[in-house]
């Protein structure tokens, strides 16, 4: 295809994957320390996608890839604070006053986390399993949280990005995004931005007497 006699390189497809990531994998594009990347487990010769935000080499679970950057941004912007959910194995039960201080936000070494939700979903052993929501992506965040409240985390995993569910795709396999889930991604971007948009203005509002 020639353009005023110039050769133009068609759009590339646009591709939304959803990844069940398992623990041993990191989510780099490549590691200096020889680990496995979570790119290892898509088919040789597959089209070029990077990872959406990053889940740490021990946690499994939800991860999208893709090679739209501007879709990456916005879910993972901390200024549009997109939920993610995490089912999370951690040490011990929670009492009420630890569950409250995640529901509020914990002051960690680099500042205070946003509020979380955070129920128990199931006592095992002695020790809970909590569904959290978080509206930020800091290192490690879910871990430091609970550790920081006197219950560390054995086992973590993510379930939801927004709208996606993980659901029940096996461990280290994949699918593309359905037409459904990909219109329900951007209309909650859509929402975000409009809210990020909305408190912006706010700011640059001039005062006004009352």
């Amino acid at each position: 295809m020639t353009v005023a006699g110039r050769p133009v390189r068609p759009a590339a497809e646009r591709i939304y994957l959803m990844l069940n990531k398992p623990a041993g994998y990191i989510t780099g594009n490549r590691d200096p320390r020889g680990r496995k990347t979570v790119l290892t487990l898509l088919p040789e010769g597959f089209p070029r996608v990077f990872p959406v935000g990053r889940l740490d080499y021990n946690t499994t679970g939800l991860l999208l890839l893709t090679n739209d950057g501007a879709l990456a941004y916005a879910l993972t912007h901390p200024k549009y604070q997109i939920e993610k959910v995490y089912r999370a194995l951690v040490q011990g039960v929670p009492d009420g006053h630890a569950l409250n201080r995640l529901r509020r936000g914990v002051v960690l070494e680099d500042g205070p986390t946003l509020p979380a939700t955070v129920d128990i979903i199931k006592v095992k052993a002695g020790n809970a399993i909590l569904k959290l929501g978080l509206r930020e992506g800091r290192n490690r965040q879910v871990r430091r949280m609970c550790a920081a409240v006197g219950y560390p985390v054995l086992e973590l995993e993510r379930i939801a990005i927004g709208p996606l569910q993980l659901g029940a795709l096996a461990l280290g396999q994949y699918r593309r995004l359905t037409g459904a889930e990909l219109s329900a991604v951007q209309k909650l971007i859509d929402q975000a931005r409009q809210a990020a948009e909305g408190e912006k203005g706010e700011e640059h509002a001039p005062d006004q007497k009352r």
